[in-house]
């Protein structure tokens, strides 16, 4: 998006995955970017995760969801943060 390219930050409100299950937190995107590196946290059912010059940090996991779980469903690496509340 034309908006995403100027923007100082950009947060994205997704599901954690697809509908037949495979993860959409991805290390590497498949698709031609427009603002590569603009998003800087990620908020799902499951995490509230942000994106971190050494890689996705969990800030937040939904009640009942543990960081193993939602590894599980991640393609990406997770390391567990502080929460920011």
């Amino acid at each position: 998006m034309d908006l995403a390219a100027g923007a100082s930050a950009v947060w994205v409100l997704m599901e954690h995955c697809t509908k037949d299950g495979k993860p959409r937190i991805v290390e590497r995107c498949s698709y031609p970017l427009t603002a590569a590196g603009a998003v800087k946290r990620i908020y799902t059912e499951l995490a509230v995760i942000d994106v971190e010059p050494h890689g996705l940090v969990v800030r937040e996991l939904a009640p009942g969801m543990t960081l193993s779980y939602v590894q599980s469903l991640t393609g990406a690496s997770l390391t567990l943060g502080t929460s920011t509340r």
